[in-house]
């Protein structure tokens, strides 16, 4: 993504980067022709560093805060964020606190603690995590990472909206799904297109953005039917989709306008169906996505038989991880059955 170092916080040289960027703008013509789309897209960013959208954000974060003389890091995170501040952070020697909800993806922990990290759980969601971290961080001398508390992520983020353009000839679709948890990648690529337009990149057409949440956790979508210009507080959240649930997003104000603005929507899918859709990816396209990413596979059926998209449009599905990182929520849907205590190990190869 640094091949976007003038429109950047930070020079190429300051960066603090895995190489990440520059993810497969796919064709989906088989999935396409499943749902009756004619001009389908997949934007795979389960192709980053550490397999998720988050390495963007938190490559610039990172990069800032080591130019900047920062020395402590921390995030609340509901799994993918925290894993690439735990790989950024390594790579420029700077110290991580990560606190996440202690149903977390194993996987994300698992990352967490490889990288050097010092991972507390707890018990609660991303907004009991953000809590500790923001009551700790003036005693602990943190640089508090959080979503939308400081400048530096969602200009990472924005390259997605740059490559896009890019990938497509300097044009963009029809229509952007997105899967909206925190919000910040949605805003991100709003905050792309604005820049590109006023570059003279592009003409002033932009996508219409539709935000795509679990109905297990759907502040966005709530507000957006209500005409709110902010979310309320999402009781009981749960998804299987972890990056989903956020029951309430700093920057939710800012997701509802770029949706408006650009004549979008704002929709939400069940867990099942996120699930099955994701499945359907994985079969038809080779694509193993997160729930986050089957999410707007199910949303685009939905949005095809209320008429809001046609089915000639050209539309963009963003899938912000790898289907690896939630192989318990994938395992409903594929169990295996372990007759023995070494067949529960998997793939470890054990003594016989």
């Amino acid at each position: 993504m640094w091949r976007y170092a003038p429109v950047l916080p930070a020079d190429v040289s300051e960066a603090v980067t895995l190489n990440e960027g520059w993810t497969p703008l796919k064709r989906a013509s088989a999935l396409g022709a499943l749902t009756g789309a004619s001009n389908l897209w997949v934007k795979d960013e389960g192709q980053n560093p550490t397999d998720s959208f988050k390495a963007r954000g938190l490559s610039a974060a990172v990069t800032m805060a080591r130019k900047l003389g920062a020395q402590k890091l921390a995030i609340p995170s509901a799994g993918n964020a925290g894993s690439a501040l735990a790989a950024y952070a390594a790579a420029a020697g700077l110290e991580a606190n990560i606190f996440m909800p202690r149903d977390v993806p194993h996987s994300n922990f698992v990352e967490c603690k490889a990288f050097g990290a010092n991972v507390t759980l707890v018990d609660g969601l991303i907004s009991d995590c953000g809590k500790i971290v923001a009551e700790r961080k003036q005693e602990e001398g943190w640089f508090d990472v959080s979503t939308l508390k400081e400048p530096y992520r969602i200009e990472g983020k924005k390259t997605m909206g740059y490559e896009l353009a890019e990938q497509f000839g300097w044009r963009l679709p029809d229509a952007v799904l997105y899967p909206c948890g925190g919000g910040v990648g949605l805003i991100g690529m709003w905050k792309a297109f604005d820049e590109l337009e006023q570059l003279g990149w592009i003409d002033a057409k932009r996508p219409k953005m539709i935000s795509v949440q679990a109905a297990g956790c759907e502040p966005i979508t709530r507000a957006f039917n209500r005409q709110a210009q902010a979310s309320e507080f999402f009781e009981n959240a749960y998804t299987v989709a972890s990056g989903l649930r956020v029951p309430k997003a700093l920057g939710d104000f800012l997701v509802l306008k770029a949706i408006r603005e650009s004549g979008g929507t704002a929709i939400s899918v069940s867990d099942e169906e996120m699930l099955d859709a994701g499945v359907s990816l994985a079969e038809r396209e080779g694509i193993f996505a997160a729930p986050e990413g089957g999410a707007c596979v199910a949303a685009l059926r939905h949005l095809f038989e209320s008429g809001f998209l046609k089915r000639d449009e050209q539309v963009v599905i963003y899938n912000t991880g790898s289907g690896l990182k939630y192989l318990e929520a994938y395992s409903t849907r594929f169990p295996r059955r372990a007759a023995t205590q070494q067949d529960r190990l998997g793939g470890l190869i054990t003594p016989r």
